[in-house]
């Protein structure tokens, strides 16, 4: 784990990737930075959990085996999955992998995230990432518009 200091600010779009394989992590950074995030990069599963539990990260990108040799042996995305919606409904998570058909709902669902992306297509990924992000603000909407007038009106009682 990293121990250079990195703030946070109000204004700053974080973003956390959990990647074993260089080049992907590589364009992953690449496309995050250019659309404005500041970039977190996890080099293991603990490593992972302490970030993720410090920073309300709005986009999540996890390589499918991220320091695993098989997809069910992801223990940061068993733990993703586990966790509950409260938890994890701040961030945009994406699953990135050779197994996934791009935007494919059932298995993004299957996978407890928002979107998965097969990894033939990191020349997009830039564009698959503001997709998924625009698609995942739109489906919660309602549901953060609900929870902030919840919010506000617990705050004037």
């Amino acid at each position: 784990m990293s121990n250079k200091f990195d703030f946070i600010s109000a204004t700053d779009k974080p973003a956390l990737l959990a990647f074993s394989t260089p080049e992907w992590l590589d364009a992953a950074k690449t496309a995050l930075t250019e659309l404005g995030y500041k970039v977190h990069t996890a080099a293991t599963h603990s490593d992972f959990l302490i970030r993720f539990s410090q920073i309300r990260y709005q986009v999540v990108i996890v390589e499918e085996l991220f320091a695993a040799n098989d997809l069910s042996e992801n223990s940061t995305l068993l733990t993703l999955q586990t966790m509950p919606m409260s938890q994890r409904r701040h961030a945009t998570i994406i699953l990135l992998g050779n197994s996934f058909q791009t935007f494919t709902p059932m298995q993004a669902f299957q996978y407890s995230v928002h979107a998965v992306i097969n990894s033939s297509e990191l020349f997009l990924l830039k564009q698959l990432i503001e997709k998924a992000v625009a698609d995942n603000t739109l489906f919660l909407h309602s549901y953060r518009e609900a929870q902030t007038r919840a919010f506000a009106a617990t705050q004037t009682e």
